[in-house]
């Protein structure tokens, strides 16, 4: 009969003189803390692997600046560039409605700014022309990640009368009984989304904004309009099946059942 396999015990060391710890041989103790060692001097490393990093991204942040700027100068000249990549985004045309999207063609500029340690938190600008929704030529969301709570901020909207689309969106919702999002949440619209600050750490649609939007914007404005159908699928034009597959020459045969058309016509 084999031996029972010996119990193996955790150890434990934290701080706390009255915690058992396990007892080893001379050589697995010796071998412990040789690991031990080891890996301090991994967790050395991947901390000076942070701040180098932390040092290239910032170098590189800077250098792509004058790219950002640059581009939003030439953006300027396409007329309803940001509104279009929004609309064409499916997380952000996901929690559009009809008024905001008119809203979002007063939309000049956009710009995500990273703090300078890059880890503590960014700011999302909108910049917009003159128009009838509100007084405000910049709203800016600002993310503070760095504290053991993150939060949030934003700028306050000053709506001219009557063009609240915020609340005018979330009484709307109430009274057609629509959830837009977790139940017990508030109806999820953009303009409510820029003004919740209720879970920084998860902010998704800032999370696209600044981490797919921004990087490039022109891939979003340049999708083409897709044939959703019924399903979520594009459509097919002429309706034909799949099942039906043309050979080199032009002639048709069927590829479910594996046999020739022709010989079961004359067969047949």
């Amino acid at each position: 009969m084999s031996a029972e396999p010996a119990t193996k015990k955790a150890k434990t060391d934290n701080g706390n003189s009255d915690e058992p710890k396990a007892d080893y041989d001379a050589e697995t103790q010796k071998a412990l803390e040789e690991i031990d060692a080891c890996q301090n001097e991994i967790d050395s490393l991947n901390e000076k692997a942070s701040e180098e990093i932390l040092k290239v991204e910032q170098k590189y942040n800077k250098l792509r600046k004058p790219y950002f700027e640059q581009r939003n100068e030439l953006i300027k000249k396409i007329p309803n560039f940001w509104v279009t990549a929004f609309v064409n985004h499916p997380q952000i045309s996901a929690i559009l409605d009809e008024e905001e999207e008119e809203c979002l063609h007063y939309l000049t500029k956009v710009e995500v700014e990273e703090f300078d340690d890059i880890k503590s938190g960014y700011r999302i600008k909108l910049f917009f022309d003159d128009n009838p929704f509100f007084e405000n030529d910049v709203l800016v969301k600002e993310f503070f990640l760095g504290s053991a709570e993150p939060a949030s901020t934003s700028t306050e909207i000053k709506w001219k009368d009557g063009m609240d689309l915020a609340k005018k969106n979330q009484d709307q919702d109430a009274k057609a009984g629509k959830k837009r999002s977790a139940p017990g949440g508030p109806p999820r619209t953009f303009f409510s989304w820029f003004g919740d600050n209720s879970d920084a750490s998860a902010d998704d649609i800032a999370e696209v904004i600044k981490d797919d939007m921004w990087p490039n914007p022109l891939q979003y404005f340049l999708v083409p309009d897709v044939d959703v159908g019924e399903n979520g699928l594009e459509g097919d034009e002429d309706g034909d099946s799949d099942d039906e597959v043309e050979d080199p020459e032009g002639e048709d045969f069927d590829d479910g059942d594996g046999e020739d058309d022709g010989e079961n016509d004359e067969n047949a």
